[in-house]
C-alpha cells in the first residue's frame, strides 16, 4: 500500500505555501530580508531552478537555497553563515508545519499491526523530509525507517495500549531525494521493488494526490503534469510489480482545501475505500 505525502497524508504541507503563509514565512524566517521577500521571487528565483537538485540528491532544502541564494548575488556583503541561519530557519518552520493529519493516525495504527500489509510513503521531497516523515510516526508510536535501511528504527516509549514493538510492522519511507529519482520515473518503483525485497505481492493499493492539491504558485501541481503523472506513476506500478493495481486519486477541490470538515470527508471516504481494498482488493465496491 503506498501513501504519498505533501498534499495526502500532509494536508498542512501545500497550505504551508499559500500567499499569507508563505510571506510570513518569509519574513520571519529572515529570508524576506535578503531578497526573498515575495512568493514570485520564491517559487520563481529559489524553488524552481532548484527543484530537480533539492529533490533528487541528499543535499537538502536548507543548503540548496541558501546556495542559490549566495549564487543569484541576492544579498551582497552578508556572511553566508547569516544566508544558512535564514534559509535553516524557513525550512525548519516548512517542516514543522507539514505535519501527517491526525485524521489519518487509526489508519497508519491499523496497518501497522497488519502482517499482511506492506506499507510505504513515497514522495517526491527533499531529503529533510524522510526524517521529518519518521519523526513524525514515532510520535504516534509507529515504526518507521527509510526504505533499505536495516537498521533498527528508532521507537520511544509510550501508549501502553499499543501492541510491544515487535508486533508491528514499520512504514516504510521511500523519498526520491534518497533514491535519486522521482516517483514518475520507472527507476524510483524499480529501486523501491529492490529495497522491500517482497517477493509475493498481491495487489498494490496507491493513494495520491499527484500535485493536484498543491498550491497554485508550486509548477508541481500543474494540471497538465498531475494528469501525466498519474497516468506514468500507475503504467510503471502495474509494470514493476505484475500485479493487480487500484489507485485512489486524493484530490481537494479549490473550493474545499480551506474547509477542515471537507477533508475531514475526503480522508474518512478514502478510509473506508482502503478499507473495502484491504477485505476484498476491489475499493469501488460497497460496504456490505
Amino acid at each position: 500500500m503506498i501513501f504519498d505525502y505533501s498534499g495526502t497524508l500532509s494536508l498542512e504541507a501545500p497550505r504551508f505555501a499559500r500567499p499569507e503563509n508563505l510571506l510570513s514565512a518569509l519574513a520571519e524566517s529572515g529570508l524576506a530580508k535578503l531578497g526573498v521577500a515575495t512568493p514570485e521571487a520564491f517559487w520563481g528565483e529559489i524553488v524552481g531552478p532548484t527543484w530537480t537538485l533539492g529533490s533528487s540528491t541528499a543535499i537538502g532544502y536548507k543548503r540548496v537555497m541558501a546556495q542559490r541564494i549566495e549564487a543569484l548575488g541576492l544579498a551582497p556583503g552578508v556572511a553566508g553563515a547569516e544566508i544558512a541561519a535564514s534559509s535553516s530557519r524557513f525550512v525548519d518552520r516548512y517542516l514543522a508545519h507539514s505535519r501527517i493529519d491526525p485524521l489519518w493516525r487509526p489508519m497508519l495504527e491499523n496497518l501497522a499491526g497488519n502482517p499482511g500489509a506492506c506499507v510505504v510513503i513515497a514522495t517526491d521531497h527533499y531529503a529533510e523530509a524522510t526524517e521529518t516523515i519518521i519523526h513524525n510516526l514515532h510520535s504516534w508510536n509507529i515504526p518507521a525507517r527509510k526504505a533499505g535501511e536495516e537498521a533498527e528504527p528508532r521507537f520511544p516509549a509510550g501508549n501502553r495500549r499499543r501492541p510491544p514493538f515487535g508486533q508491528l510492522s514499520p512504514l516504510f519511507i521511500a523519498n526520491s531525494a534518497d533514491i535519486g529519482f522521482w516517483k514518475a520515473d520507472r527507476r524510483f518503483w524499480e529501486t523501491v521493488q529492490l529495497q522491500l525485497a517482497i517477493t509475493a505481492i498481491r495487489s498494490v493499493l496507491i493513494i495520491d494526490d499527484f500535485g493536484f492539491n498543491e498550491d497554485q504558485g508550486d509548477s508541481y501541481g500543474e494540471r497538465a503534469k498531475v494528469e501525466a503523472r498519474q497516468k506514468e506513476t500507475a503504467a510503471f506500478l502495474q509494470e514493476i510489480f505484475q500485479t493487480s493495481l487500484a489507485v485512489i486519486p486524493f484530490f481537494l477541490k479549490s473550493g474545499e482545501r480551506d474547509r477542515e470538515e471537507a477533508a475531514a470527508q475526503r480522508i474518512a471516504e478514502t478510509v473506508r475505500q482502503i478499507d473495502r481494498f484491504l477485505n476484498s482488493g476491489d475499493v469501488t465496491k460497497n460496504a456490505s
